[in-house]
């Protein structure tokens, strides 16, 4: 991995300039288009994600285990209004319906499903940065596959942060021996620890997920930043939202769950690859701005001379 000047100076772009460059390659990606296709892929992909995370839990914490129970409350809560109880029913019904064996022995179909969320992310992001797959189909799989796995893991690490992170810091407490001290540190530290997990989950995708050679590492990347906070806050308001104005019910019926669902899962699409696009610009939009800016002056300096 090559040095390359931080993306945090912005390219020597101004915020208003960022911003316009900004919108103009979402308007020329059709961004909007994009994150509804997503959309309908995240949907088949989200209950095999489901299952393949729980299937990670249950080999770690025992099929019936109150920590099992307690992440599929979790996953179902993370989905707004209707569409938390649409997951968190679907999902304990499955595992009702099949034991940890028969999960565990479905481990490599719910991962192989699971993956085409993240293969329909990938093709966005060649979109984006103007490329076309090159890599052997095997390859991209591999890729696409692997990238999966890493977000599961630091999906179940956030959550485990979030609701057992107490418990785990007063363990550790009391292992070394510093007592209250390491346990209020803790209580403050893990927050941000579990943000840095997300952080994480998308740096992997923007870096990894393209195809694009010579790429530089980036831990948090202003696209990966700007990509969390505008999930939260799209998730959040959504939330909201659907607590005091929610029609759904009254206008889809008994589909009201899901078209909840599909537009959580759009606000989703949205936002990861709007944090792309935020990082191609900085990396390539000041450069490719100047040089329109350039062809035009001379375009105009011929037609004086003319």
């Amino acid at each position: 991995m090559t040095r390359a000047p931080s993306l945090w100076k912005f390219g020597g772009l101004s915020m208003w300039d960022l911003a316009k460059l900004t919108y103009k390659k979402m308007s020329a990606d059709e961004l909007s288009t994009r994150s509804a296709a997503l959309s309908y892929y995240f949907l088949l992909a989200l209950f095999p994600m489901l299952l393949f995370l729980l299937s990670l839990v249950a080999f770690v914490a025992g099929p019936g285990s109150q920590m099992r129970d307690t992440i599929v409350s979790a996953m179902g809560r993370l989905a707004p209004g209707a569409a938390s109880s649409l997951i968190h029913g679907v999902v304990q019904q499955t595992f009702r319906a099949s034991g940890g064996l028969k999960l565990a022995a479905g481990i490599v179909g719910a991962l192989w499903a699971a993956s085409g969320g993240m293969s329909a992310v990938v093709s966005s992001l060649n979109v984006i940065y103007r490329t076309t797959e090159t890599r052997p189909w095997w390859k991209q799989k591999f890729v696409v596959v692997a990238l999966t796995v890493a977000l599961a893991v630091l999906i179940i690490l956030a959550l485990v942060l979030v609701l057992y992170g107490g418990k785990i810091g007063a363990t550790v407490a009391s292992h070394i021996g510093l007592g209250h001290i390491f346990d209020t540190a803790w209580d403050v530290v893990q927050w941000p620890v579990a943000l840095g997990a997300m952080f994480m989950a998308f740096s992997l995708i923007y870096y990894f997920g393209p195809d694009v050679k010579n790429r530089t590492w980036h831990w948090v990347s202003p696209g990966a930043v700007t990509g969390v906070v505008l999930w939260l806050a799209a998730s959040i308001g959504f939330r909201v939202y659907l607590h005091f104005f929610n029609r759904y019910s009254a206008t889809y019926g008994s589909l009201g769950a899901v078209v909840i669902l599909l537009l959580w899962l759009y606000f989703t699409g949205y936002a990861i690859l709007i944090g792309d696009e935020l990082n191609w610009v900085i990396e390539n939009g000041g450069k490719e701005d100047t040089e329109l800016r350039g062809r035009a002056r001379g375009i105009q300096e011929n037609l004086n001379a003319a």
